[in-house]
């Protein structure tokens, strides 16, 4: 995988967009998609619609979306996240912003979207879980929001590689462990008696083996249902998505998943990458992939990356936080490379840092709104998002954005400040 130098220099949204209408490059990619399944319990679920208009009815503010959902302990997560979690996100965000403004306030509107989905499913008491994979193309900006284990990488036509979801399995994960336990659960192997456990690191009670999913209400507050985000702007030359669930990863690796389906449609690579998988361990679990190719205009043949150079150092520490100032965006003096760059990321798990008021368009947001479900709050009604919170940094208790009374228990009960209900102790069918 191809790295950025250490010293390259985080570029804003709007110095991106602004290029883009001084170079004239306002064409958006061709964008051509596939995708392929094996099942074994009917639990994984796929979302792709490639017309969605940001501006009902205006042609020109259209953007697409792409979703993975690998459900466990039955099917009813998966399939009301399908049917619920863009419309909750997209009612997350003002509708009279511009389309730089737009793209910016996802990152935010998708962890708002995912808490509300999640919250809105647990209210009709099921028990099942999923993970969830959901990517939003806006021309040439990529940005992508993760829970669980199911994962998206992209190729660039460059032949640079990029992960662009993470992993919340508790094995892989240390960071989350700690946050689980600090929040009162437990995590461990299951005891098979006289001592011995086996199997992967898991939380207890409940026994799943994830930190983050939407749903799980039997399991406990602290798998948390708020994404990690990451948001990307491409080059000219486009590349390759690939979102898979659980069953293709635990089998093949990022080389050989992006190798085995090389020079193929997006159709035929989902098929022989799902093959691949299940042909090496067998059909243990559903297993799914969507290939997106994002093309130049007229370029129909996918992106075939050029030969790795030992000595191509680009792209060291790809991703970390961004933090700008909006009111600066377009008075500084940036280079016009032609090449993958990076517009956000951030993975905490606690809301107040996900909402914070430092975010560049807080002023956007409607104040008299609850943050998360995005109820009409009366003046004096709402509870900031920073009260109570242990490290408030500058931000006051009175200060916003603000949740109804419903997101702030939830709020609590992710943050293990509050109970949230029965739980069980058994491992039976969790991830």
């Amino acid at each position: 995988m191809s790295t950025k130098n250490d010293h390259h220099q985080m570029v804003p949204l709007g110095v991106l967009l602004k290029r883009e209408l001084d170079n004239e490059k306002i064409e958006n990619p061709d964008i051509i998609h596939g995708e392929f399944n094996q099942s074994k319990k009917g639990e994984d679920f796929t979302f792709s619609k490639t017309e969605c208009e940001r501006i009902p009815g205006d042609g020109c503010t259209m953007f697409s979306v792409f979703a993975l959902f690998d459900g466990h302990n039955g099917s009813g997560a998966a399939i009301y996240s399908k049917e619920n979690l863009l419309n909750n996100i997209v009612g997350a965000i003002p509708s009279d912003l511009s389309r730089e403004e737009w793209v910016a306030a996802l990152p935010r509107a998708m962890v708002a979207g995912f808490v509300k989905t999640d919250k809105d499913f647990q209210e009709r008491a099921k028990t099942s879980g999923t993970t969830c994979s959901f990517v939003i193309i806006d021309g040439w900006i990529v940005t992508v929001a993760s829970v669980g284990d199911s994962c998206c990488v992209f190729e660039s036509a460059e032949g640079d590689v990029y992960n662009l979801s993470a992993d919340h399995r508790l094995e892989t994960n240390e960071e989350e462990r700690e946050r689980i336990t600090a929040s009162g659960g437990e995590v461990g192997r299951l005891n098979a008696g006289g001592g011995a456990e086996i199997g992967p690191l898991r939380c207890w009670p409940g026994g799943l083996c994830l930190s983050r999913s939407i749903g799980d209400m039997d399991v406990g507050e602290f798998i948390v249902p708020v994404p990690h985000v990451k948001q990307i702007k491409l080059s000219s030359a486009g590349g390759r998505l690939v979102i898979s669930s659980d069953g293709v990863w635990d089998a093949l690796s990022t080389e050989v998943v992006l190798n085995c389906c090389r020079g193929m449609t997006p159709e035929a690579a989902a098929a022989q990458i799902v093959k691949e998988a299940v042909g090496l361990k067998g059909l243990r679990d559903d297993t799914t992939c969507i290939v997106v190719d994002l093309l130049p205009p007229e370029k129909s043949t996918p992106p075939q990356p050029q030969p790795k150079k030992q000595t191509k150092g680009v792209f060291k520490s790809m991703f970390r936080k961004k933090a700008c100032d909006s009111s600066s965006y377009l008075d500084k003096d940036y280079a016009e490379p032609d090449v993958v760059e990076e517009l956000f990321e951030e993975g905490s798990a606690y809301l107040s840092e996900r909402l914070e008021t430092e975010y560049p368009l807080c002023n956007l947001f409607k104040l008299f709104r609850c943050a998360i479900c995005q109820v009409e709050l009366n003046p004096g009604e709402g509870i900031s998002i920073h009260s109570g919170s242990e490290n408030p940094g500058t931000s006051r208790p009175w200060d916003g954005p603000f949740l109804c009374s419903a997101c702030q228990i939830k709020k609590e009960a992710m943050e293990g400040k509050r109970a949230s209900g029965n739980r069980r102790r058994d491992d039976s069918d969790s991830d």
